[in-house]
């Protein structure tokens, strides 16, 4: 009987929860557009304590969003999941970013397809079978109208998550869905670390770092 805190900030959406053996007991989370982390990630975590009127020193693990996604949102996400596991004594878990948004699109046939939006027509990206079992890992890939044709000839694809506002201007494909206004979320975050808790899937809290995919590249303002 698991009690964890998750944490997701890999897009502009600032999310915790606390939950007990996979499932959701209180949910916090801000996904307006800006990211606003830095500010409201340590508030959100000390008020799911509060509202579920626990100590934080009962939790099992930490669980965190391990990418990819924003650099500066992950690396906020990773150094406080990394604090709290210090300060408490507590195993730390990653949970996969994509993996999490998929869990969001509920369906009974074809692939699931959760993006996050990246530079410019680039997206990342990873493909799930519509019972959540990984068909292709994750990759940086710039969307044409060829994009995920192979799985898309098979039946219906569910696209999902920030990046889906400029794929769907490029794929026309009658069997895509596009599933709109999504962000991960530390509330499906709960079943994934549940079962990585179970089979003692830690992390090392010293050298442990997000998934970005791509290295971060500082741009100078003109």
């Amino acid at each position: 009987m698991a009690l964890l805190l998750n944490i997701e900030t890999a897009t502009t959406n600032c999310s915790v929860s606390l939950s007990k053996d996979g499932e959701t007991l209180v949910l916090k989370e801000d996904n307006s557009l800006s990211y606003s982390h830095a500010e409201t990630l340590h508030i959100f975590i000390d008020e799911v304590f509060k509202t579920a009127n626990i100590e934080p020193s009962n939790i099992d693990a930490v669980a965190v969003s391990k990418g990819p996604g924003s650099y500066t949102g992950l690396r906020i996400g990773v150094s406080s999941a990394k604090g709290i596991c210090y300060a408490l004594n507590k195993p730390l878990l990653s949970v996969d970013t994509l993996k999490s948004l998929a869990c969001q699109a509920k369906v009974e046939k074809g692939f699931i397809v959760p993006m996050l939006d990246a530079r410019r027509m680039e997206v990342y990206s990873s493909v799930y079978s519509y019972d959540l079992k990984k068909v292709r890992e994750i990759e940086a890939q710039v969307i044409d109208e060829n994009s995920f044709g192979n799985y898309l000839k098979h039946g219906p694809v569910y696209f999902i998550g920030n990046g889906v506002e400029k794929t769907k201007a490029i794929i026309e494909h009658p069997n895509a869905v596009f599933i709109d206004n999504k962000l991960p979320s530390a509330n499906e975050m709960s079943v994934l670390s549940e079962i990585k808790y179970k089979i003692s899937d830690t992390e090392d809290v010293a050298y442990f770092e997000p998934y970005y995919l791509k290295d971060f590249v500082a741009i100078k303002k003109s």
